[in-house]
């Protein structure tokens, strides 16, 4: 199951119109501009818009990926109450469109330190579980770069999130190769990737893992640097990727795109030939 995040100029719908033109099977978008701390509610009008148009291109498959500007782990008051109210709009949104995963960077302990900044994430996210109760969108934690002070770049921080929820079955993981391998995850061989899709399974269970994003990195392994790279034409080698997507555990979860929106020297979309590409593994 492979997609891209696509952007929704002129309409939340036209994602979808643009996946079913590029021949996907599911689609990533962000809900509102993510550039953005304020935003207008969704109207019936586009949530009617998104279900209609969901039926008619047949992309049942959808994610949702929430706004860079979120640190639910911000040590300060201001910072973290702004991103409380945007996390619970975007949990909102989600769960109007039906949309059933939102992709999260779980924060950065701005140098308040790594268990501090963690219990900070697990304590915000049972806040805002508990003021928006029966939800069925799941939260996805996404695995980081580890840049900065940012939180998530080992499985184990990921795991002590979700132990430390009043409500873990609210929370999911997503994978993301390019920043696996930026955090020091071997991705550099078909048994490199084979021990860490392993190591994944033992840490949190690769049940938990609900979306994965296929990225090449421009960086090398190790280097805690955040840069995407069109598929094999980074860091990480076809082996590496065939071993991700054909993982029998791994199936039926929606594969994402976050490489750059380019035009190939072929004419076509870097999104079309870098799904070829996965595909054809």
């Amino acid at each position: 199951m492979f997609g891209s995040h696509l952007s929704i100029s002129g309409g939340l719908h036209n994602a979808l119109l643009e996946a079913r033109r590029l021949d996907m099977d599911c689609v990533q978008v962000f809900t509102k501009n993510q550039r953005q701390w304020q935003c207008k509610p969704l109207t019936n009008g586009e949530v009617n818009d998104w279900i209609a148009h969901q039926k008619q291109t047949k992309i049942k498959h959808a994610v949702s990926h929430d706004s860079y500007l979120i640190n639910l782990a911000s040590p300060d008051p201001a910072m973290h109450g702004k991103s409380l109210d945007l996390f619970r709009e975007e949990l909102v949104r989600c769960e109007a469109l039906g949309i059933p995963s939102l992709v999260t960077h779980p924060g950065a302990h701005m140098q308040q330190g790594e268990d501090a900044g963690l219990a900070k994430v697990a304590a915000s996210l049972d806040q805002i579980h508990a003021e928006l109760p029966g939800f069925k969108t799941v939260t996805l934690l996404e695995i980081t770069a580890g840049q900065g002070s940012s939180l998530g770049h080992r499985f184990e921080h990921l795991k002590k999130i979700i132990e430390s929820v009043k409500e873990p079955e609210r929370l999911g993981v997503c994978l993301d190769t390019a920043h696996l391998i930026e955090a020091g995850y071997d991705l550099t061989s078909a048994a490199g990737a084979k021990a860490v899709l392993e190591e994944c399974d033992d840490v949190i269970g690769l049940d938990r893992v609900r979306c994965i994003h296929v990225n090449d990195s421009k960086t090398p392994r190790g280097s805690r640097v955040d840069r995407h790279a069109h598929i094999g034409h980074g860091h990480i080698p076809l082996e590496a990727f065939a071993m991700v997507v054909k993982h029998r555990k791994l199936k039926r979860v929606p594969k994402i795109l976050e490489t750059p929106k380019e035009e190939h020297e072929s004419g076509r979309p870097w999104d079309t030939v870098n799904l070829e590409v996965l595909r054809g593994l």
